[in-house]
């Protein structure tokens, strides 16, 4: 477990030693989580893609040639040019005090399209995009909104360095014993302390979904790589299948979040 930024933190690791990475990154306008030198928060746009882009010069350098990434990001709204977001009593994680302008090009309510923006992005600096996931989350949060549908999906991209790489395509089936689809119907899985409360990340990636991912495209010998680990999700179900892991969080709050997870689990 490395507390850091992920591009410097990734440094440390030796070339070609990780065999698939899962992660989610913080989300564009969505989060703060109250720590100097996080993305997503007030950062514009572009910066905030420009960031996951170089970090991920330092994912392929340690990925196998024959490695993958699931790439899971949730998409978002402009805010019309409001500089904060008001509390709402449903999802009190939602408040912001800052949040980035509205991009050039873009309208107030306009859905950016931040999945396939990222994707394109991490295309051009020489990644495959490989399948296109949605994740559709049965119990999906609800939404205030009255002149749209609510979002019940996230999307997670599966990535991979070169043409050819591991995937073990019957590791899970699909319905019906079918191979595998692209349309994951998979709920949240909020956790709870010991004490009963809910756990202090916001955001949690359901194991489910993070164990699903590492069986398709690790071997049993194999190191699982999240460069931003957040609540430590990717790394449990890493741990649950006998691989080994490397997880990077710069809030040093969450390294102790995951720490208690694992003393739990």
């Amino acid at each position: 477990m490395l507390c850091g930024d992920a591009k410097g933190a990734l440094g440390l690791l030796p070339d070609e030693s990780v065999q698939t990475v899962v992660t989610s990154p913080p989300y564009w306008s969505l989060r703060d989580y109250g720590i100097e030198d996080q993305i997503g928060r007030d950062d514009r746009l572009g910066v905030y893609i420009d960031s996951i882009v170089r970090t991920f010069d330092q994912v392929r350098r340690v990925l196998r040639d024959d490695g993958t990434v699931w790439l899971n990001v949730g998409d978002c709204y402009t805010s019309g040019n409001r500089r904060y977001r008001a509390p709402d009593r449903k999802n009190r994680a939602r408040a912001m005090g800052v949040r980035p302008p509205t991009p050039e090009g873009l309208k107030p309510k306009d859905l950016i399209g931040l999945p396939w923006r990222i994707a394109f992005a991490l295309q051009d600096a020489g990644w495959w995009i490989r399948s296109e996931v949605i994740w559709h989350k049965p119990n999906a949060h609800p939404e205030s909104v009255r002149d749209r549908p609510t979002k019940a999906h996230e999307t997670v991209f599966l990535l991979s360095k070169n043409q050819d790489y591991f995937y073990d395509v019957d590791w899970v089936k699909g319905p019906h014993a079918r191979r595998l689809r692209t349309i994951w119907e998979i709920p949240t899985e909020p956790v709870k302390r010991v004490n009963g409360e809910l756990d202090d990340h916001p955001a949690m990636m359901p194991l489910s979904l993070a164990r699903r991912c590492i069986g398709i495209t690790s071997r049993d010998d194999s190191v699982v790589l999240d460069p931003y680990a957040g609540s430590g999700t990717t790394l449990l179900a890493a741990s649950e299948l006998g691989r080994r892991w490397v997880g990077v969080e710069i809030k040093p709050a969450f390294v102790d979040l995951i720490e208690r997870r694992f003393r739990s689990w």
